[in-house]
């Protein structure tokens, strides 16, 4: 079957971009994925991009980040096009609308995404409910958010983590989204150690003990990452997604959208992004794994990514400018890059950037061996 995406493409450009969003998704739910699919796709992984981490067999280690699927409508349909790996949400336990449109932006010119969707959400009902009734065939993340309205967030994540360990293989706490008011306060030391005590408590006690990941912002100075590395630690959470989007505008945006309110993700978040990434992965001394997203648009800079401490990284604004195809051509151009270093894993390259004098005592990625 011919790839049909190259013929799609003129037509999702020439609507808005939340309306091109909702069109895909609602094709994707018809079962109108298979047209799009590589033949590539369909081939089996190279062993090399194979490792397990909490005690999860990820083919490889590509995913689709948080945003795409808010309501868990196509999660089977996207893995089929060859991601190791789908993160769903960010769910809120009631539903709500988010921002007012427009809210979602496409800067062309410099391969990049504005949002401020505000956790538009159906709701944790809704999205159980398909978690539930899906053909359980590969890891499926759950990314959690809180109510606009909630004056509560401990109790508002702690329902998340209670219910969606029932069909979440890991979960994630968003406190990093720029476009829910207060919301990234919470990465503040005292308030993230406040909420991650009983969130831990909720996932212990919850009818499955799955991973537990926060989701933090690139935009960080450095005691703040000290803090959240300290208190991370500390509290015995499982992992760190680095990073959400950036408030920040970084020069040379060309865009007639460049200035509109929102997080940014896309290609000018690259830099940045892996910054965090490796300041993570040092002051955690690589204890705990880290799904590495923002910018990535080719194999090189997932290779990049993983060097600098991610076991596992994420994409969604590329697939954007660079259609489904994208991930096969990830996934291998990294085995390649893999290959010609001499790693025979993934996790033998997590964190190779980092100095020996920077690392003491940092975790030892060997192999396809289980990081917990």
């Amino acid at each position: 079957m011919p790839d049909l995406y190259p013929l799609l493409r003129p037509v999702l450009r020439r609507l808005p971009a939340e309306a091109a969003h909702n069109l895909t998704v609602r094709a994707l739910q018809a079962g109108l994925g298979r047209l799009i699919i590589d033949r590539a796709a369909r081939e089996p992984e190279p062993p090399v991009l194979a490792q397990r981490v909490w005690g999860l067999d990820f083919p490889n280690p590509v995913g689709l980040a948080a945003g795409f699927d808010k309501d868990a409508r196509v999660p089977e349909a996207m893995r089929a096009l060859g991601f190791g790996f789908v993160e769903v949400g960010t769910v809120t336990p009631r539903p709500q609308p988010g921002n007012p449109r427009p809210r979602l932006f496409r800067l062309e010119e410099d391969q990049a995404i504005i949002n401020r969707m505000g956790f538009n959400s159906g709701g944790l009902d809704a999205a159980i409910d398909r978690l539930r009734r899906r053909t359980r065939t590969g890891v499926i993340g759950v990314n959690l958010g809180k109510n606009r309205d909630s004056r509560d967030a401990v109790a508002d994540y702690s329902e998340g983590i209670r219910r969606a360990s029932e069909v979440a293989d890991y979960l994630v706490v968003n406190v990093s989204s720029p476009n829910t008011p207060g919301l990234r306060d919470l990465q503040r030391r005292a308030s993230l150690r406040a909420l991650l005590t009983p969130l831990i408590r909720a996932r212990d006690e919850s009818t499955r003990r799955v991973p537990l990941l926060v989701k933090i912002a690139p935009d960080l100075g450095p005691k703040e990452r000290a803090d959240i590395a300290a208190v991370a630690l500390a509290a015995g959470i499982d992992g760190l997604v680095v990073s959400n989007t950036t408030v920040d505008r970084p020069s040379g945006l060309t865009s007639p959208y460049a200035k509109e309110a929102g997080g940014l993700s896309g290609r000018p978040l690259f830099a940045t992004s892996t910054a965090v990434l490796a300041d993570m992965y040092r002051l955690t001394n690589g204890r705990l794994p880290l799904i590495g997203v923002g910018g990535i648009a080719n194999a090189t800079e997932a290779y990049e990514k993983i060097r600098a401490g991610a076991s596992l990284v994420q994409v969604y604004t590329a697939l954007v400018f660079g259609g489904p195809r994208l991930v096969t051509d990830i996934k291998a151009g990294l085995a390649e890059l893999l290959r010609a270093a001499g790693f025979s894993s993934v996790a033998e390259a997590v964190g190779s950037t980092a100095t020996n004098t920077q690392m003491t005592g940092r975790a030892e990625h060997v192999g396809v061996a289980d990081v917990t």
